[in-house]
């Protein structure tokens, strides 16, 4: 028999904790196994019998929204922008994960590199699309190398000369003798819905973006 219920898809780490009080606001308790660092469950029930939360990587939530595997989940909007998929609509910026995706190069470089004259770039990002098109924009051509991580050894290494990555603090740029060079955008986390569920079971989707809805009020 099909499972029914409605799939909520939740990011791992620090946008999750930053969640937790919006999830408390809006009347919804995981089980127990969902707050303990050590459990290897990744779907969990909730004190609603129809619906589930499973967490994943914070890009991967787009995907499940997307692709029909969750129905309503929670995620930053630079991958919303990275991926770009017809089948999300995003109804709610929850006003969490402030940070901004930003061009970054050594420091030691920044005199040497002129980033407004060049024509062709080597850069190291989690973000090629973003990436490409913000400098397509410029008539740069960025050759963009993807990693997924450890973005801030790229150009210590003769991998790339620069990289595109999210900056919160910029703390690990500094550790890393690297500085903002250009901002591309600003990222907050959104509520996502996949399209398609919300048109055939609107009034379960829509309860719980109300619900969202009134939560942020209450911040």
């Amino acid at each position: 028999m099909k499972n029914n219920k409605l799939i909520l898809a939740l990011p791992k780490g620090r946008i999750l904790e930053e969640l937790m009080p919006l999830l408390k606001k809006c009347d919804i308790t995981p089980e127990g196994d969902f707050t303990n660092p050590k459990s290897r469950k990744l779907q969990f029930t909730t004190n609603h019998e129809n619906l589930d939360i499973i967490r994943v990587r914070a890009f991967d939530v787009a995907t499940f929204v997307a692709y029909g595997g969750a129905h309503i989940g929670v995620v930053g909007s630079d991958a919303i922008e990275e991926f770009n998929y017809s089948e999300i609509y995003a109804p709610l910026d929850l006003g969490i994960g402030g940070c901004h995706l930003s061009v970054a190069m050594l420091e030691k470089d920044a005199v040497k590199q002129d980033l407004a004259k060049s024509s062709h770039i080597k850069i190291a990002t989690k973000y090629p699309n973003i990436t490409a098109k913000h400098f397509a924009k410029r008539g740069i051509q960025a050759e963009c190398i993807k990693l997924n991580g450890a973005m801030e050894i790229a150009p210590s290494l003769g991998l790339a000369s620069y990289i595109v990555d999210l900056v919160s603090t910029g703390s690990t740029l500094k550790a890393n003798d690297m500085i903002e060079v250009e901002k591309i955008l600003d990222v907050s986390s959104r509520l996502i819905v996949n399209r398609s569920t919300q048109k055939t079971r609107f009034d379960e989707i829509n309860k719980w973006v109300e619900a969202f809805k009134v939560s942020i009020k209450r911040q």
